[in-house]
């Protein structure tokens, strides 16, 4: 058990590792930069329309307070758009990376294992890791909508609320096992319900890898690489404790 613990932020750092070898760099560093060039697009326009709003808004003369006031909204405007690029930014890196994860497993899983595993068409596999990540998603998000309902009710009791911060982060870890092992395993063929019955297997082991992740999401800058290095964290940990499941037809 104490193993498991330290295993799964393990995985997870090898999976920081691998994604920037040669041939894996490009699953996180595309989508990244797709999602750089959109937001700095978007950046340019809104500056460029706020300015016109001001100069729109305020009077043209030179006055002390007209500056005042001016400076003073570009200074808000500048606070308001910072949290607001903080947050978004993170969720679009991962909705814009999130079709690159199967494919990304597949690669990582033929570096672990060159003798077994096929070499994959890059454009293939993209195009059926997308038709197939929308249903395996669509499963994955009725399990987890059903799974948050406990915590959920709980943190609106009182007295027993105390435990949701605790149940919260047992759900949220657990979850996040599910969603990256899903990728390695469902390669294989499996089943989303059997997933979650190979996780349960190695409980002790999958929730301490989506502890990991989770903290790692909290983490400026590193939360950015953080659904590529969990995808092949995961792929690694399928292949050392247990890898090739048979899946059921």
């Amino acid at each position: 058990m104490i193993a498991d613990l330290a295993s799964g932020p393990r995985y997870l750092l090898q999976g920081y590792r691998l994604i920037f070898r040669p041939g894996l760099r490009r699953f996180f560093l595309i989508p990244l930069l797709v999602n750089v060039l959109v937001f700095a697009g978007l950046v340019w326009l809104f500056i460029d329309q706020f300015d016109a709003l001001l100069d729109w808004f305020l009077p043209t003369v030179d006055s002390w307070w007209a500056q005042l006031a001016r400076g003073l909204l570009w200074f808000i405007f500048a606070v308001a758009a910072s949290a607001f690029m903080f947050f978004t930014f993170t969720l679009a890196a991962n909705l814009i990376a999130a079709p690159f994860n199967g494919t990304l497993a597949e690669r990582v899983a033929y570096v672990l294992d060159k003798d077994n595993m096929p070499v994959l068409t890059t454009d293939v596999s993209l195009l059926k890791s997308v038709g197939l990540s929308l249903i395996s998603e669509v499963r994955k998000s009725i399990y987890m909508l059903a799974m948050i309902l406990l915590p959920l009710f709980v943190t609106f009791v009182p007295i027993v609320n105390l435990l949701a911060p605790f149940l919260w982060l047992m759900v949220t870890s657990w979850l996040l096992a599910l969603e990256y092992l899903a990728y390695p395993l469902e390669n294989q063929g499996m089943r989303f319900s059997e997933v979650r019955r190979y996780a349960k297997t190695r409980t002790v082991l999958s929730f301490s890898f989506g502890v990991a992740v989770l903290l790692a999401t909290l983490v400026p800058v590193v939360n950015l690489t953080i659904m590529p290095a969990a995808v092949a964290g995961a792929t690694v940990m399928w292949f050392e404790r247990g890898n090739h499941p048979q899946a059921t037809t």
